[in-house]
């Protein structure tokens, strides 16, 4: 049996995940009472880390998202048992193809955050299931060693697929492409949130793929809402697609989803942990948070989109009516097109009246108490509410109106 026959063959013979636990002597986990760090409920005041009021959004640098309870009580009951890792990634990845009603020859991975899906999918393809192969990436004696990538979408997120060995073939028109594309040529790449930069948009790049028979994969990381992206790029024809679990998802932090043709997805498991002496073993995600991000997904299903932006508009709004009591201060409201596709608060301040840098702005709104985290550009600061906790746009909206003030 192949290494890809024995991989698929886990989903033919799914075992029972759960088994009632057995906490003889232990006692419930419900009953655990917290002694020592972490007994005060705040872990990271006891290390001296300050929290922020997060105006940023899904940043990876602030934490991502914050997980859902039932997400954490998902994994906490995955952490109770011991299990196969390549059999649960098989059968969660059947799982989640079957959440998302994906293509028939489709399937899911879930991996150690969208990077790690960028690395091992494409280390797949380089390897198929060629042991040889796995064990020798970064060196691509006798495989293909090219990717195609548009000029625009070379943004500090292809590291990952440098990291394989391949060389990056910038590219920026149509005719571009068609010189590109030679026997060495391995994928074709594209950066979803750069759509709009590059002249190849992201329906005509795939198709461009199938006509030169050429793998294309769709980096879409940071592109829910809306919940349809999940879907649609796979339905687009795209043979692999990447999404952080941890963002608007609401997953595991440490977790992303690969998902895609159902060879090529069992081909980047093999190139990836728990699997040794591959290029992805350093990117384990554990049964946990295999687990978390199955239970995030189908909370995110179920979720009131429409409720939900009702709510990210109505935060924005309350600060805006807050602050623009403010002399001189303005605001502006927008939605980007992809990647944090969610309302955004731009505020502006009269130099006559407020006499200061945005950039100045962003580090003493973070030096402050509390701490607020906000994003610059060249004519002032930028928000989104959508990772605000309940009450915090109350807290934000006099914390800004009082620093605005200070500052006339």
């Amino acid at each position: 049996m192949s290494s890809v026959a024995a991989v698929g063959a886990a989903i033919l013979s799914p075992r029972k995940l759960f088994a009632a636990a057995d906490l003889s002597g232990a006692g419930s986990r419900a009953d655990i009472k917290v002694t020592g760090f972490g007994s005060s409920g705040n872990v990271y005041e006891e290390l001296g880390v300050t929290t922020v009021i997060n105006g940023q959004g899904t940043m990876t640098m602030l934490g991502g998202s914050l997980m859902r309870p039932e997400v954490e009580a998902a994994m906490a009951l995955a952490s109770q048992h011991f299990c196969s890792i390549p059999e649960l990634e098989v059968a969660a990845g059947k799982r989640i193809a079957e959440m998302l009603k994906l293509p028939a020859d489709y399937m899911g991975l879930v991996t150690s955050g969208a990077a790690a899906a960028m690395q091992s999918g494409l280390a797949g393809i380089l390897t198929g299931d060629n042991e040889q192969f796995i064990q020798q990436l970064p060196d691509l004696s006798g495989m293909k060693s090219e990717v195609i990538i548009q000029k625009t979408h070379r943004n500090g997120f292809d590291h990952q697929l440098r990291s394989t060995g391949v060389k990056l073939i910038e590219i920026e028109t149509r005719d571009d492409l068609r010189k590109a594309v030679n026997p060495k040529t391995a994928m074709m790449h594209f950066s979803n949130f750069a759509n709009a930069a590059g002249q190849i948009k992201v329906d005509e790049w795939v198709k461009l793929g199938k006509e030169y028979k050429i793998p294309c994969f769709n980096d879409a990381a940071a592109d829910t809402p809306p919940v349809s992206h999940l879907w649609d790029y796979a339905n687009m024809g795209y043979d692999l697609i990447a999404f952080s679990g941890g963002k608007a998802i609401r997953g595991p932090q440490c977790a992303g989803l690969l998902i895609g043709r159902k060879d090529l997805v069992a081909y980047a498991l093999l190139n990836n942990s728990p699997h040794e002496d591959t290029l992805g073993r350093s990117q384990k995600v554990g049964k946990e948070e295999i687990v978390g991000m199955i239970k995030a997904l189908e909370s995110y299903l179920k979720e009131d989109h429409e409720a939900l932006t009702k709510e990210w508009w109505r935060r924005l709004d309350s600060i805006s009516a807050e602050i623009t009591k403010v002399p001189g201060v303005s605001t502006s409201f927008s939605v980007p097109d992809i990647a944090n596709h969610v309302p955004h608060l731009e505020i502006h301040w009269d130099p006559r009246n407020i006499s200061m840098e945005p950039v100045d702005a962003v580090k003493e709104l973070r030096r402050g108490k509390p701490s607020v985290v906000l994003a610059s550009t060249e004519s002032g600061l930028i928000m989104n509410s959508f990772m605000l906790q309940p009450g915090e746009e109350k807290i934000l909206g006099e914390r800004l109106t009082q620093f605005f003030r200070s500052k006339r």
